[in-house]
């Protein structure tokens, strides 16, 4: 039986901000590695960074390799078959797949996606808000599990570009081919149209990067709940979010 663990999808290039996994964020320390030491600290899975072959990621290698972390490098546009080789390159049989622009993962709801998917035969689980899988939120707090398997069925159904650009969204938006799994997530965050904790833009980086300065200055381990309280009592910072939600649809 192959084993779990997280498999980082990770880039320099982005069309709206470029190197933003690698911009100061806090305290001097980029997002990126900001979230490889989340995933260090709180739990032992094995850590693969899958970035492309394309030269402008070689500082993404350097950084993984002086971290630690296991490193595979494949196709900048087919992302679902750099996850596949990356996974049979370890021997990663059950992932979960991480993005890397979300440094306000939820440690909490990780160790629950991460616990019911050890203990079930799904072929993808994650958490689902208002009826829309958490991927495609403004949220930020969650990543998804899904096993080698699937993948590899959905290289051999599909050969659309979308759905090897975005590795998932073929086994959620095809139910009946695939055992899929929604998790309840925090019920704190049931109607909220109103959080954008994901980051795209400029402004997104420096809003996120003094939120995550205010919240670590109160608590370190801070969560979903932390920072529901602390933007419900700084409606500023919200104002802004739904600036941006309006901005960038999902």
């Amino acid at each position: 039986m192959g084993k779990f663990g997280f498999v980082i999808q990770a880039r320099i290039g982005s069309s709206r901000l470029p190197s933003k996994i690698l911009l100061p964020f806090f305290e001097g320390k980029s997002i990126f590695d900001l979230l490889i030491e989340k995933l260090q600290s709180n739990f032992s899975l094995p850590i693969i960074l899958a970035t492309s072959q394309n030269k402008e990621n070689d500082i993404l290698e350097q950084i993984a390799s002086k971290k630690g972390i296991l490193i595979y490098r494949g196709s900048e546009n087919n992302v679902l078959g750099r996850f596949i080789f990356a996974a049979n390159e370890f021997n990663i049989k059950k992932i979960i797949r991480i993005c890397s622009d979300n440094p306000f993962l939820d440690v909490a709801e990780l160790k629950t996606l991460i616990h019911f998917s050890e203990n079930s035969d799904f072929d993808y689980v994650s958490f689902i808000v208002d009826k829309i899988p958490s991927i495609k939120t403004h949220f930020g707090f969650w990543t998804e599990f899904v096993t080698f398997q699937a993948l590899e069925k959905v290289d051999s159904f599909t050969s659309l570009p979308l759905y090897h650009e975005h590795v998932t969204n073929f086994i959620y938006e095809n139910p009946n081919l695939f055992n899929v799994h929604f998790l309840e997530p925090n019920k704190k965050i049931f109607g909220r149209k109103d959080i954008r904790m994901t980051l795209d833009t400029e402004q997104d980086f420096n809003l996120l990067s003094e939120i995550y300065y205010k919240l670590s200055n109160e608590n370190c381990d801070f969560g979903i709940d932390e920072i529901l309280d602390f933007l419900d009592n700084n409606s500023d910072y919200k104002k802004q979010m739904i600036n941006q939600i309006n901005n960038n649809v999902k």
